[in-house]
């Protein structure tokens, strides 16, 4: 039948002293940083938000531009740059002219 452990000293522990290691144990291992939820971020409006979607789209567009311009003649059929190229025919304007609604006065 297996034993417990050995005791590290010439006498085993009695049990006021295991119980002190466990609760320095214990203690230890509560002393972990605890986490800390990161703050929610402010709640923006809905236009704001829309506002900066079509910033977005519109970097996005002439990125997509600068990046049809880039290619070679060899790739100017190609996929890529089909798909480019209805990118930069989207009318991101139109989309722009679009303001939606105010929101009951917190807007």
């Amino acid at each position: 039948m297996p034993r417990g452990r050995e005791p590290e000293g010439s006498a085993a522990l009695t049990n006021a002293e295991r119980q002190a290691r466990w609760r320095a144990r214990r203690q230890a291992q509560r002393q972990t940083p605890v986490a800390v939820k990161p703050p929610r971020p402010a709640r923006r409006s809905r236009t704001k938000r829309w506002n900066d979607a079509l910033r977005e789209m519109f970097a996005v567009q002439a990125e997509c531009a600068v990046w049809f311009e880039a290619l070679p003649e060899s790739l100017r059929d190609s996929a890529t740059a089909a798909a480019l190229q209805e990118v930069m025919d989207l009318d991101l304007d139109t989309i722009a002219a679009i303001q939606p609604p105010l929101g009951y006065g917190r807007d």
